[in-house]
């Protein structure tokens, strides 16, 4: 017969295994979850983050490059707030309190609010006028406690002035209801070298739509899955050509890509692999947004979201400039 030692522990152990139910090797696994995901400027992405926040009854944690929107900061000002901002724009929003600017060179460039500890919304829109009516964007909101979690960390870290440095991801795998999403920040969890692995996977076909794209590890692998028989489509941003850009040595090798069409700015950080897989976030594959900024990326394996970003995705490739539409 167990003593009362044997049977407190059991119950202990018990209890654990259902707030954190981990599988053996695997993600950790959640369920009662949601992704929606928007595109700016169709999908009023700005009125989406201001709906989000004036929802909340707890607390609201951002980290925004950039903010110039009336309505997010008027729904800030009336929550329960913490913000972070980059330093070059920290002269836009004079009239929010409790705002912290990073003080470091490198870019504070992430793009993510979280609500009430439980919903996430995070992508490549900086709520702006330019961001939210004018250049193409993505966001993604997914209700997930573990999520939250993640960028909850991040977040913290950023407000206690933790710049380009950190810890690793607590829950960098999780399930939302059989849909396994990764999660990693930059520079501390190499998004880089998750993005090449993602790509290093495909079967099939890989599309992006990239603002900056100077990464040369990243260049390399798209070259070598070219190689590989795998079909290569790719939109740069048109204001982004400079000696850096990625683009002159994947054109050389005979990869489709194009410049974008839109006369303001294409501000995707989107790869979509085998029309099942797709990379997005704050992070456009850069050597800075590799090694020096803060950033976060998102690999989402699911084929119903990938289906959404491969229909923003032909819609911007038809509009694109220099590429082979055949």
């Amino acid at each position: 017969m167990m003593d009362f030692g044997q049977i407190l522990m059991l119950t202990i152990t018990f209890l654990l295994s259902l707030l954190y139910p981990v599988l053996p090797d695997g993600p950790v696994v959640e369920s009662d979850t949601q992704i929606n995901v928007y595109f700016c400027p169709d999908d009023l992405c700005g009125k989406r983050m201001t709906e989000l926040i004036e929802s909340s009854n707890e607390s609201v944690d951002c980290a925004l490059y950039d903010i110039e929107l009336k309505n997010v900061i008027s729904a800030l000002d009336s929550k329960n707030y913490r913000l972070v901002v980059d330093k070059k724009n920290i002269k836009d929003i004079d009239e929010l309190s409790y705002v912290k600017n990073d003080k470091t060179w490198q870019l504070m460039h992430n793009k993510f609010c979280v609500i009430d500890k439980k919903i996430t919304i995070t992508g490549s829109f900086n709520p702006t006028v330019r961001g939210n009516t004018k250049n193409n964007n993505n966001i993604v909101i997914i209700r997930s406690r573990y999520i939250s979690k993640n960028y909850l960390d991040e977040f913290e870290e950023l407000y206690d002035g933790v710049f380009s440095s950190g810890d690793n991801t607590r829950y960098p795998v999780v399930s939302l209801d059989g849909i396994m999403v990764e999660n990693y920040f930059c520079p501390e969890d190499l998004c880089g070298n998750h993005v090449i692995d993602a790509i290093m996977q495909a079967n099939k076909s890989v599309d992006f739509m990239t603002f900056s794209f100077t990464h040369d590890g990243i260049g390399e692998a798209l070259i070598d899955k070219h190689n590989d028989g795998i079909i290569i489509r790719g939109v740069f941003e048109k204001f982004q050509n400079n000696k850096w850009c990625e683009y002159n040595k994947l054109k050389d090798e005979g990869i489709n890509i194009a410049w974008d069409g839109n006369k303001y700015n294409m501000h995707n950080k989107v790869f979509i692999i085998d029309d099942s897989i797709v990379i997005t976030g704050s992070f456009n594959p850069s050597k800075s947004g590799d090694e020096k900024n803060d950033e976060n990326i998102l690999i989402i394996h699911d084929a119903q979201i990938a289906k959404e970003y491969k229909r923003e995705f032909e819609m911007i490739w038809k509009s694109a400039i220099g590429g082979d539409m055949t």
